[in-house]
């Protein structure tokens, strides 16, 4: 199993410890470093830093959102850092939720999810390949554009640039059995957003026809620490803000993933408190032991016994969340 260090996105400003941080991943032998978005930093300008200052781990987007920029647009990101990098990238992508796309983006939530996903990295891929112009007869992405505005003059293009490597990777963050079936086949790789070991069994069947090589990427909070609770307070945090407001109360996908992870009448009382304003509280209804099976918390003893559960299933690389040098380097330890 491989390891990657998974920066996110930043919070008030920039996070300085991020570059000394993906060095330390780096010098440790860490595969990857990746960043993200959401309606502040974005995912690429943070990974052209990080790449300026490293040589050899490969840089990621976990994830990139779709709504931000056209696939044309995201494509022409991925070549020229892939260019700029010596061809280290791997483009993760995310569809986001209609809450973002509608209202930050000001862009509608697409009716059909996986239709324009499948067409956005369509496009991506005819981009990287560079085989002719880029055409597609799209729903929600054509090329050219043929909308009831449109001039009439667009033509199918082919990029100047000549991308490094018409095979660079592309992965997807999917929550949906259906997406994640969708994503075995049209991708080369899976951004899971929480995953538990112990129910690997809820997408055995969304990941059956996955290719050889197929890659499994969850992201996880690594921390080593004496004390167990405290440790998984910040996770707690996270899913309180993801599940009680990273979405509308009637259609919020990260409620939607815990509910079917069994913890449906939880998913629903941390919503409740989080849109009543009682945020505090929301945190701390997040389920100690939800959090705890999507992550790797407590002392080096405890976290090398669970770390092999991560490594026994479908699992190809881990992305440790934001760890601290400490934790970055015992994780690296255990896992070599």
């Amino acid at each position: 199993m491989r390891l990657g260090l998974a920066l996110g996105y930043w919070g008030r400003g920039p996070v300085p410890g991020h570059v000394p941080l993906a060095q330390e991943a780096e010098r440790l032998g860490y595969d990857s470093v990746w960043t993200a978005e959401s309606w502040g930093s974005d995912a690429f300008t943070p990974l052209t830093w990080i790449a300026a200052h490293t040589s050899r781990i490969r840089l990621g987007t976990a994830v990139a959102q779709m709504a931000a920029r056209s696939p044309a647009a995201t494509a022409m990101h991925a070549l020229t850092l892939d260019h700029l990098s010596g061809g280290r990238v791997t483009l993760g992508l995310g569809l986001s939720g209609p809450q973002v796309v509608e209202g930050w983006y000001g862009r509608p939530f697409p009716s059909s999810p996986l239709t324009a996903t499948r067409e956005y990295v369509d496009v991506v891929r005819q981009v990287l390949r560079r085989e002719g112009p880029v055409e597609l007869d799209g729903r929600h992405h054509p090329l050219p554009y043929r909308g009831p505005d449109a001039t009439g003059l667009g033509r199918p293009l082919k990029p100047i640039t000549h991308p490094l490597r018409a095979g660079l990777p592309v992965l997807l963050g999917a929550e949906g059995p259906r997406n994640i079936a969708q994503t075995t086949r049209i991708a080369d790789g899976w951004l899971p957003l929480y995953w538990s070991p112990g129910r690997a069994d809820l997408y055995a069947e969304a990941l059956a026809g996955a290719p050889k090589g197929f890659v499994v990427a969850p992201l996880a909070q690594v921390r080593v620490c004496a004390d167990v609770a405290e440790g998984l307070m910040p996770v707690k945090a996270m899913l309180g803000f993801y599940v009680g407001g990273m979405g509308h109360a009637a259609r919020n996908f990260h409620a939607g993933l815990m509910a079917r992870m069994g913890y449906e009448a939880e998913a629903r009382r941390v919503q409740d408190l989080f849109l009543a304003g009682r945020r505090k509280e929301a945190v701390q209804a997040v389920p100690d032991a939800f959090a705890d099976e999507i992550s790797l918390v407590g002392p080096r003893e405890r976290i090398a016994e669970r770390l092999e559960s991560w490594r026994a299933g479908p699992v190809t690389d881990l992305l440790a969340l934001a760890p601290d040098p400490v934790s970055l380097k015992v994780l690296a330890e255990l896992n070599s």
